[in-house]
């Protein structure tokens, strides 16, 4: 099991950011939410993992926090929940934010994400209920740097494709992703940005 990582941001493409450990270059998934706050590429980073043996696959996921990491594994073990879609779901939402959801029976939102109709939505707020009752997740991400990313903006066309591939990553269709992104974008806007403004109004 591979539960932590630190090393070099190698390279960042949403939702995946590349972590090289030792000369060797981990490809870890990670949840918007956590990616936002990753240093900028060449400095160091600690990330807390979930590793995903399956028959086709060896997947890592990486978080901020361990809060957010035991929420996820929470997720997961939710029926007909799997790593995508949690991930889907600490994308468009912090983990207070679900929690909120869940102590509140909010069936309206946990449905706009992608991947979760109404009936996925309720068995998670009835799964979730009796695992949540004591949560006391710190939202703190536990990155070495956790200033704002400076990243080098992208030409504005580029951002675009990123962030609507992004979203595609995350389970939206390509026009749902495609029309949140042109709604939103702006000159200058880097695919960070793109994505996090897209995720926003389509919540």
């Amino acid at each position: 099991m591979i539960g932590r990582l630190r090393g070099e941001v190698a390279d960042k493409q949403p939702p995946e950011v590349l972590l090289e450990v030792g000369g060797v270059g981990y490809e870890v998934q990670m949840p918007m939410s956590s990616f936002y706050n990753l240093p900028e590429i060449g400095q160091q980073a600690t990330i807390y993992t979930h590793f995903v043996v399956r028959e086709d696959a060896q997947l890592l996921f990486g978080f901020g926090s361990k809060s957010e990491r035991a929420l996820f594994r929470q997720l997961i073990k939710t029926n007909g929940v799997g790593p995508k879609l949690g991930l889907a779901i600490l994308s468009g939402m912090t983990a207070e934010q679900f929690v909120r959801c869940v102590n509140l029976d909010d069936v309206t939102s946990l449905t706009k994400l992608p991947g979760i109709g109404k009936k996925t939505a309720e068995r998670l707020l009835i799964e979730m209920r009796d695992k949540l009752k004591d949560w006391s997740g710190d939202e703190t991400q536990d990155f070495e740097l956790t200033a704002p990313n400076k990243d080098i903006q992208a030409p504005e066309l580029d951002a675009k494709t990123d962030a609507i591939s992004a979203l595609e990553a995350l389970g939206y269709k390509h026009a749902q992703a495609k029309q949140a992104v042109s709604k939103i974008a702006q000159a200058d806007m880097s695919s960070e940005t793109l994505i996090r403004e897209a995720l926003k109004s389509m919540m």
